[in-house]
């Protein structure tokens, strides 16, 4: 290209002048091979395979969505939250869905599953346990609290739903 100094006008004219660079490259002898590249692309052609089906390229895309754990151990998905183990708090992680279920991994350790509801807070018990047991030391207590703390909440967010 700098052979051409800039001597385009526009970008159609810059088009031009590559195509007549790769028709010039194509088409003159190789030195290594001493066949133009452009008969060895024809021959090398006819040992290509065709592309796999769309599905198989598309599992390869990683499609996920990345979001950051909140101080509530909870992440955000089509406005509702969806609870994690409390390690994960300020981290990000990658969400999966498929069919009606939320894959949660960091990095690649799946690290919670959850059914998509229309529930706008959706805590696992072990989720919710975890957390709070900094607040809660006995084991006999956390477990009432936490077990009423969950249904006072599923309680509190049908009530508002009305």
């Amino acid at each position: 290209m700098l052979a051409y100094d800039y001597s385009f006008e526009n970008e159609e004219e810059l088009k031009e002048i590559i195509k007549k660079i790769n028709k010039k490259i194509n088409t003159q002898i190789n030195q290594a091979t001493n066949v133009p590249p452009l008969l060895l692309f024809q021959k090398e052609k006819e040992y290509l395979s065709p592309l796999p089906r769309r599905h198989i390229i598309e599992s390869y895309v990683d499609n996920s969505i990345k979001v950051k754990v909140q101080k509530d151990s909870l992440i955000y998905y089509k406005r509702n939250k969806y609870s994690v183990p409390p390690e994960y708090i300020g981290k990000i992680v990658n969400l999966k869905i498929n069919e009606n279920y939320l894959y949660i991994y960091y990095i690649t350790e799946l690290i919670a599953v959850h059914e998509i509801t229309g529930k706008k807070v959706n805590y696992l018990s072990n989720h919710y346990m975890a957390l709070m047991s900094k607040h809660v030391k006995e084991s006999k207590e956390l477990q009432k609290v936490c077990e009423n703390n969950l249904k006072n909440l599923d309680k509190f967010l049908q009530e508002g739903n009305k």
